[in-house]
């Protein structure tokens, strides 16, 4: 999961793109990059931590420039390293920068043709450098001097013929535009804007709808599957359908829990799709638990309070905030390392006691992944004085790794896996536990834009509709983005020295 933004606009675009990076800061925690460009020059400042520590002063006023990218980032391919903060850079053709959310499944293969073939360096283990050096080769290989919109479409064409997995795509051609493109099954969200001001129209594309109404843009829509626009340096903005067979199938995981509650993703309100999850929970209490002795319904904040006000409103019970947050420390799910986990849970929320003393008390969750985290709350709130404590998950039970962007890669990291409800429920020491049905997640999602041919559920039911996942690929993944791979990654890492670079002098 990582956020990406591309603006076109008649003065310099540095300040709009930080803002509209502090927005998408859910996202990603882990690295910040933004690059603009002015004229034929590059300007680029990336490094780890979150957006407000990654830019300061100095930083900006030397991002200067009429259009530019910017990414924010946590880690599921390569490493942590400063590095691997996107964007990544060439310099031929015409010099390309590229940001990048979601997750290559052929990086592996890709990369080594690359080499062999293609006759391009790939310097770090990112599979977005991977899918930036495809679309250069690809673009280079038309041959032109300038770059026409559809040589820029033809090479969008041939990375879809070439690339497997889900990918929403911003990338800036020096001098000329900004390209944005998605896979052809829509898993990864991509949308653009556009606002009209006295010298002419500008245009942004970005992650998440919030992202361009934050800063004053209409949003026009979200890029279809297999979709690429290319916005030039005068305004001008091309479109045109580069894959065939494309159809839309976006992440349900967006809606349970990725994207905030204020975005639109693909048509659909994520506040009321989850308002709607709240509801169908409610049902399903009402229809296997008719007797509740249910006193009060608790989120676990944020993501999961629309879903647990309507859940309550629908029982008839009561509804109250029982955790404080800090909102200080980052969202735990993608934290790597289970004792930072662990350890930040304790950290990020407190209990009120008054809410919990003598009670039976439902805690509502936006999904359980690894069970870390309810784990610690349910034990919080037994502290607090709970006499007994329920728990439900607005999704389904998470049991297979995600391969198309999301840090869910090792089976036997998630709690649910190869496990049932109730051994689930007695391991995060819940006195009951209930799941949100697939088949209603899926209605609550799909009513808010019926068009939706289906949604990727591959984390809960296992089925991967982009690439050939194989039990010998998911074996590969899980011996590379295990956490003890991952600790032991860290231990070797050299952390690069990331200042403002002039991309035109390198």
């Amino acid at each position: 999961m990582c956020g990406i933004v591309g603006i076109v606009g008649h003065s310099y675009v540095n300040q709009g793109i930080y803002d509209a990076l502090t927005v998408l800061q859910h996202r990603g925690q882990d690295a910040a990059g933004i690059v603009t460009c002015d004229g034929d020059r590059l300007y680029l400042r990336k490094d780890n931590g979150m957006v407000r520590d990654v830019f300061r002063t100095r930083h900006m006023r030397r991002l200067v420039g009429n259009m530019g990218i910017g990414h924010v980032r946590y880690p599921t391919a390569g490493s942590s390293s400063s590095a691997e903060a996107q964007p990544f850079y060439v310099n031929s053709p015409y010099g390309i920068t590229l940001a990048h959310n979601g997750n290559l499944t052929n990086a592996e293969a890709l990369a080594e043709h690359i080499f062999r073939a293609d006759l391009r360096h790939i310097n770090t283990t990112s599979d977005s450098e991977v899918l930036l050096n495809v679309f250069a080769h690809e673009l280079q290989s038309r041959g032109k001097l300038k770059p026409e919109p559809n040589d820029i479409f033809d090479a969008v064409a041939a990375v879809h013929d070439r690339v497997q997995g889900a990918y929403a795509v911003v990338a800036m051609i020096t001098g000329y535009g900004i390209l944005a493109f998605r896979d052809p099954h829509g898993i990864r969200p991509v949308c653009f804007g556009r606002k009209d001001t006295p010298n002419g129209p500008e245009y942004m594309v970005a992650s998440e709808s919030v992202a361009l109404s934050s800063l004053g843009f209409n949003v026009v829509r979200d890029l279809a599957p297999g979709e690429a626009i290319y916005i030039t340096a005068e305004g001008e903005m091309h479109t045109r359908q580069c894959a065939e067979n494309a159809s839309l199938h976006p992440c349900i995981f967006e809606q349970v829990y990725l994207a905030r509650p204020d975005s639109i993703i693909d048509g659909i309100s994520v506040y009321k799709a989850r308002l709607r999850m709240g509801e169908k929970l409610a049902e399903k209490v009402e229809r296997e638990w008719p007797d509740h002795d249910i006193d009060v319904v608790i989120p676990i904040p944020d993501t999961s309070r629309t879903s647990a006000l309507q859940m309550a409103n629908h029982l008839g019970v009561k509804y109250r905030e029982g955790f404080i947050k800090n909102r200080y420390i980052g969202r735990t799910f993608i934290m790597p390392g289970q004792q930072q986990r662990k350890k930040s849970v304790r950290q990020k929320l407190n209990a009120i006691e008054l809410e919990f003393q003598g009670k039976n008390v439902l805690l509502v969750d936006d999904s359980i992944v690894r069970g870390t985290t309810c784990n610690e709350i349910i034990q919080m709130a037994r502290e607090a004085g709970a006499r007994k404590v329920y728990f439900a998950s607005a999704a389904p039970a998470v049991k297979y790794p995600n391969v198309y962007g999301i840090d869910m890669p090792v089976a036997q990291e998630l709690i649910a896996h190869g496990r049932t409800t109730d051994e689930i429920g007695e391991l995060i020491g819940a006195d009951r536990l209930i799941y949100q049905d697939l088949d209603d997640l899926v209605e609550t999602c799909k009513e808010g834009n019926p068009q939706v041919v289906s949604f990727d559920c591959s984390v809960f039911n296992g089925e991967y509709l982009a690439g050939n996942i194989t039990p010998d690929y998911l074996a590969n993944l899980e011996a590379r983005r295990s956490d003890a791979a991952k600790g032991d990654s860290e231990k070797t890492q050299a952390l690069a020295d990331n200042e403002i670079i002039d991309l035109h002098n390198h």
